[in-house]
């Protein structure tokens, strides 16, 4: 029993279905939903830093009086949260960023490895383009700053980008406007249409078995003699023999009753998708001086970014919006197309140490944790499902799971 239809649920329901077990999913909306739908479906192998790093400190407190920051922490009285960023800013050294990084790295190249082999075998029909992240540059101090992390990735993880000069920028993407300072191609990356993997994904997993239930809303979970005894739903109860919790950002409501701490905080994201322009960029990009990524479907074109600790919000706030296309526009030459086909904001699960929780549920035999990937749930949805499906069987794993074990948090 997977409770969760995200593309985490999917990866699990996946690689348990591969691996010999009956597989039911449930949600409590419908498959795909949440931050596996509006995301910018960049899949990033080389986006091992963490989020905690000095500057990330400063940039929180200094956003409290300043709503357009695109890393903002919304005034509030929540002493959960205050922990949450106590723990966070203990975590904001070198030291952190190393350690939580090697652990990153193994489970990037791991994903990437799970995402080549998948679409390969499966044939799955999600728009896969391997063809690198660009990371664009507006200002030469921009450049130098990328250039030290840069040389840093490289020299410490094997993660290096080729660099690209302001002048060849225009040949390489016509899409970008002229008088940038340069760019960092990472040519491992890729990127996909997000909604058309969660969707044919789950329609093959339907074909082979597995059976997903929408709208099921878990109640409670109940235990007994170390063990989940069953799952207590709005339309009645659900047994199994080993559960899987796959419920982003929503993850810390279960803290109680599987008498865990799971401290997922929801760092909520915006993202406006338009038909695609006439002059359309050819690469997924990311602005790294604006924190905005833009991405090219066949059929569209997205912009996304933001990252609000305002608890579950569930508004759209158009000033967001807006300032994704405003901040889009020192890049591009149409930052839209002409027509607005969506716009959505959602809630990336973050855990205070960068690194996803993986792993059995201290206490219970029976229970898995599969949540907490911060902007990385669609990179990291393979290699997650793949090591929970080890996890569950026994099995010798194909990367070291302690760096993600939910004990951690004990």
């Amino acid at each position: 029993m997977i409770v969760g239809a995200g593309i985490v649920g999917i990866a699990c329901a996946h690689y348990l279905a591969e691996s010999g077990y009956a597989v039911t999913v449930i949600d409590q909306d419908r498959i795909g939903g949440g931050c596996s739908h509006g995301n910018t479906g960049h899949i990033c192998g080389s986006h091992v830093l963490p989020l905690n790093e000095p500057g990330s400190l400063r940039a929180a407190l200094l956003s409290l009086v300043n709503p357009r920051a695109p890393f903002r922490v919304k005034p509030q009285w929540r002493p959960r949260l205050f922990r949450w960023f106590w723990e966070f800013a203990r975590r904001c050294d070198h030291r952190h960023a190393l350690s939580a990084g090697r652990a990153m790295k193994s489970i990037l190249d791991a994903s990437i490895c799970e995402y080549e082999a998948l679409f390969q075998a499966r044939g799955l029909e999600a728009g896969w383009q391997p063809l690198g992240l660009l990371y664009v540059l507006r200002t030469r101090r921009g450049m130098e700053r990328f250039a030290a992390q840069d040389a840093m990735l490289r020299g410490t993880f094997g993660v290096g980008a080729t660099r690209i000069e302001g002048s060849e920028l225009v040949e390489f993407d016509p899409a970008l406007r002229p008088g940038l300072a340069g760019g960092f191609l990472y040519e491992g990356d890729a990127f996909l249409r997000p909604e058309a993997l969660t969707t044919n994904w789950a329609r093959c997993l339907k074909e082979r078995g597995v059976d997903f239930v929408e709208g099921r809303r878990l109640q409670r979970v109940e235990t007994a003699k170390g063990r989940i005894a069953r799952l207590l739903v709005d339309a009645g109860e659900e047994t199994a023999d080993h559960y899987v919790f796959a419920l982003g950002a929503w993850s810390t409501e279960l803290a109680a009753d599987l008498d865990c701490p799971i401290p997922v905080e929801p760092g909520k994201g915006y993202s406006i998708t338009t038909t695609r322009p006439r002059n359309c960029p050819r690469h997924a990009l990311l602005f790294a001086e604006h924190r905005v990524a833009a991405t090219p479907f066949e059929d569209g074109f997205r912009l996304g970014s933001m990252m609000e600790f305002a608890g579950f919000d569930a508004s759209t706030h158009p000033r967001r919006i807006r300032q994704l296309v405003e901040s889009a526009k020192h890049y591009l030459h149409e930052p839209t197309g002409d027509r607005v086909l969506e716009t959505w904001s959602g809630w990336r699960p973050m855990t205070w140490d960068s690194l996803p929780a993986i792993g059995r549920v201290p206490g219970l035999a029976n229970a898995v944790l599969a949540t907490g990937h911060h902007m990385l749930g669609m990179t990291l949805a393979p290699a997650t499902g793949r090591l929970v499906a080890e996890i569950i069987g026994e099995r010798s794993t194909h990367i070291d799971p302690a760096p993600f074990s939910p004990a951690r948090f004990l």
